[in-house]
């Protein structure tokens, strides 16, 4: 914008040196809002292996960073990208299989606004009557992989229809322990 001033303002001397008028339209490019940029984020999903950990019902996400940059995926499972064997690194991508079975680790692709600031906290949300028991969650920001997460941990069945995970945002330290800030998300998705 500064530069579109100084080269307009450039222009004018020049032209009126020369003695000429001169008309100045602005250019779409100054005028137009910038569009919202898009990030890729691969998430990885471990499930643990007690029995009846799985699920085949739809899990929703929730990440975000400190800035309340949130993303928000409703249906997970339709994102699901890979499956890796937890005891051989090798993908699996040749046989089609559900997400969320006992003993293995799921990769999903999600789009979303970008982080600002490293992803800092994660919550899951099962719909159906399953039960399901992750082990961990990762996610990582293929355009700027200083922003991906930690682990979080989760190692417990997933309470049904309400979000459960953790905000590791704005830890404070106290005489009585670490201090966090509690989100509360409103009844969105399944």
């Amino acid at each position: 914008m500064i530069s579109d001033f100084f080269s307009t303002k450039a222009i004018r001397s020049f032209e009126a040196k020369k003695g000429s008028e001169v008309s100045i339209k602005p250019t779409s490019d100054s005028l137009s809002t910038k569009k919202k940029e898009k990030c890729t984020y691969f998430v990885t999903i471990q499930t643990t292996c007690t029995k009846g950990a799985d699920t085949t019902n739809h899990v929703s996400l929730r990440f975000g960073d400190e800035n309340s940059n949130d993303i928000l995926v409703n249906h997970l499972n339709s994102k699901h990208v890979r499956r890796v064997d937890p005891l051989e690194p090798q993908v699996l991508d040749d046989i089609p299989r559900k997400p969320f079975q006992s003993c293995m680790i799921d990769q999903f692709q999600v789009t979303g606004q970008c982080v600002k600031s490293p992803i800092c906290y994660l919550y899951l949300k099962l719909a159906g009557s399953d039960d399901w028991r992750p082990g961990f969650a990762q996610v990582q920001v293929l355009q700027g992989p200083h922003f991906s997460s930690n682990m979080f941990y989760f190692r417990r069945y997933l309470p049904r229809r309400v979000w459960h995970g953790l905000d590791l945002c704005e830890t404070q330290v106290t005489p009585f322990g670490l201090k966090r800030k509690r989100n509360v998300f409103g009844d969105e998705g399944p």
